[in-house]
């Protein structure tokens, strides 16, 4: 007897011997148990996933001499006919060869005869969507309403290309790609019953050249035995299929690991030796990468026990930020190998990248620096301590302290201006005003939370200027003959505490009061701002105008127009200021807003006219009979309201 490839020989011929496509198996095997048989079924997939064999299996069920079953018996008339491909009532039409309106009109001629030998007739066509549209539309009617006792099975690999009006015809089942432990599982009960050695890691190269196809895999198989004499080996198998072995991989792997870059040039020139393609091994590397990545994060995932045994040391090794690096370095070394002098040049750049680029970030707060090796990533140095040290406290003013004069003041380097800081002008001080140590910053490297995320505002250490706190007033008769010249106020206030603008001459006591019932939105019309104050007068509200102080209160969400515009309640105080014809201070604190400021009346202003527009749109007589005759639809994003 003439030899039969192991792909035609070992063809599934029951439900139970099928492997991969359970989901399938499960429907159809409860459908033939039931009695619920439709009149047409859609199998799509990939090559050598198992349409024609399903097929097949199918039609012994139905034609069974034992009856409609879910497990034909392999041994009557009709089962052996069908395997053998020459029983009369399963016919199995390639489209792409019979793929015209007269073939099918030919194939339907026939369907409304009775079956010669069988129960129902099966019409298999594989490929189905090279038919041409009128070959599509001459069968719909019959795929809809066939007779009785016809049965119809489509295959095709791009159900994309078949009509719509075909798919509503039809059970679909989208079969799986197979997975490579199935393959390899199945190469394995296959080998051991054909008494064949071979080694495991052999089949596992298979498993992945075929691509989820077992066809492919069962065809390789073949090649492999005939390649290696009667035996299935690892190296020679990786020789036929001309791959990267794992050796290569894992040396370079390890290399990496004892960060040594002789150890990655030498399994770069053992590849070039062998003459191994280099784009497949940085994809093969790529692979490697994700599964090592696999193994590390998400360890169920991976299900071959052998493959996360070997993969575990690197997952230890390697940490994340390193490994998904090295997967993009793999990727790109694999897209830049035709730009390079040859791919041998190519690759090994790639190596010197892998070697070169390590992921860098500073340790947790209070965590020792990670030593640089094996993957792990270099660390940072922290920068050196600074002498003014970090108190974690603001410490209490104490009237122990030295009190600086004026002119002490004045040639102090001026201090860091900070977000949400207003700037004082030309505020007067006193001659004994004392000098308060100030909170020096914190070390930028101290926080727990990475250099790459923004900080909220009050993580931000305070300015390094000393904080002056004016004392009460003197008597009369130790007052100076003459004021002191005004110097500038550092100032430094943390976010959420409120800012106060005050000109440097505003009179002494309370200033005069504002007019009652002060409508906030009219005014701010009437000022007439613009720029970054009038947004930050748009996000207040108004809380109060006691003792000649407007009080305003911006919301959290809208916090940073005081760090980006710190002299806005300056320029605000100013404006209203010139509006009142008198002295006025404002106040601006952070909180929650408690009724509406002008900009949400104005968006809502905005779009009670959006949408009156639209409805006025909606309404006109030509729009409606635009949208009536041509089916048309009005985009409302589009309407501008006059």
């Amino acid at each position: 007897m003439a030899y039969q490839v192991l792909a035609r020989k070992w063809r599934p011929r029951s439900f139970e011997t099928l492997v991969g496509q359970e989901h399938v198996v499960r429907a159809l095997t409860h459908a033939l148990a039931t009695g619920r048989l439709h009149h047409a079924y859609l199998f799509t997939g990939t090559r050598g996933v198992g349409k024609t064999t399903i097929s097949r299996i199918l039609a012994k069920a139905l034609n069974c001499e034992t009856g409609v079953t879910a497990a034909p018996c392999n041994q009557c008339a009709a089962c052996v006919a069908i395997d053998a491909d020459r029983f009369p009532d399963y016919v199995e039409m390639d489209a792409a060869s019979n793929r015209g309106v007269d073939d099918m009109a030919a194939l339907l001629d026939q369907a409304v005869y009775a079956p010669v030998q069988g129960r129902y007739k099966v019409y298999m066509i594989d490929e189905v969507h090279m038919l041409t549209g009128h070959a599509f539309n001459a069968m719909l009617k019959t795929l809809e309403e066939p007779p009785e006792h016809v049965k119809f099975i489509i295959a095709t690999t791009d159900p994309q290309k078949i009509p719509v009006t075909v798919l509503s015809r039809c059970l679909q089942f989208n079969l799986k790609q197979m997975p490579p432990g199935h393959i390899v599982g199945h190469l394995t009960r296959l080998l051991e019953a054909e008494a064949v050695p071979f080694e495991p890691g052999a089949l596992r190269h298979l498993a992945k050249a075929a691509g989820g196809s077992m066809r492919d895999a069962l065809s390789l198989l073949d090649q492999a035995i005939a390649h290696g004499a009667g035996k299935v080996e690892e190296q020679a198998v990786q020789d036929m299929l001309g791959t990267v072995g794992d050796d290569h991989l894992y040396a370079i792997l390890d290399a990496l690991v004892a960060q040594d870059v002789q150890g990655l040039m030498a399994a770069a020139e053992g590849m070039e030796a062998r003459s191994l393609s280099f784009d497949s091994a940085l994809q093969s590397l790529a692979s490697l990468l994700h599964r090592i990545a696999l193994v590390q994060l998400a360890p169920t995932a991976v299900t071959d026990e052998f493959e996360a045994a070997r993969l575990a040391p690197y997952a230890e090794a390697f940490d994340a930020e390193f490994l998904q690096l090295a997967y993009q370095i793999a990727i790109h070394g694999r897209d830049e190998l035709p730009l390079a002098p040859d791919e041998a040049t190519g690759f090994s750049m790639s190596l010197l990248r892998l070697f070169a680029f390590r992921p860098e970030q500073p340790p947790a707060l209070g965590s020792a620096a990670a030593s640089g090796g094996g993957g792990t990533g270099h660390t940072r140095p922290l920068p050196a301590a600074t002498s003014r040290g970090a108190p974690a406290e603001r410490p209490a003013p104490s009237p122990a302290l030295s009190t600086a004069t004026p002119a002490a003041l004045r040639t102090a380097p001026a201090p860091t201006p900070l977000p949400v800081v207003a700037q004082r002008s030309a505020v007067p001080v006193p001659q004994h005003a004392t000098q308060v140590p100030a909170v020096a910053p914190a070390p930028e490297m101290g926080s727990s939370v990475p250099p790459w995320e923004d900080l909220p505002p009050e993580a931000h250490g305070f300015a390094a200027a000393p904080i002056l706190e004016v004392p009460p007033a003197l008597p009369v008769a130790e007052a100076p003959a003459r004021p002191a010249e005004p110097a500038a106020l550092p100032s430094a206030v943390a976010p959420d505490r409120p800012v106060e603008a005050s000109p440097a001459e505003l009179p002494s006591g309370d200033l005069p009061p504002l007019p009652a019932g002060l409508d906030w939105h009219a005014l701010l019309a009437d000022l007439g701002l613009g720029g970054m104050v009038r947004e930050l007068a748009q996000h207040c509200e108004l809380t109060g105008t006691a003792n000649g102080t407007l009080r305003l209160r911006l919301g959290h969400t809208h916090r940073h127009l005081l760090a980006i515009n710190r002299s806005g309640p300056e320029k605000l105080q100013e404006a209203l200021a010139a509006h009142f014809g008198r002295p006025l201070r404002v106040h601006v604190e952070v909180g929650e807003i408690a009724t509406e400021t002008p900009a949400q009346r104005n968006e809502a202003v905005r779009a009670e006219r959006h949408a009156a527009a639209v409805a006025a749109l909606e309404q006109d007589p030509f729009v409606r009979e635009l949208i009536e005759r041509f089916d048309a639809t009005m985009e409302e994003s589009s309407v501008k309201p006059l």
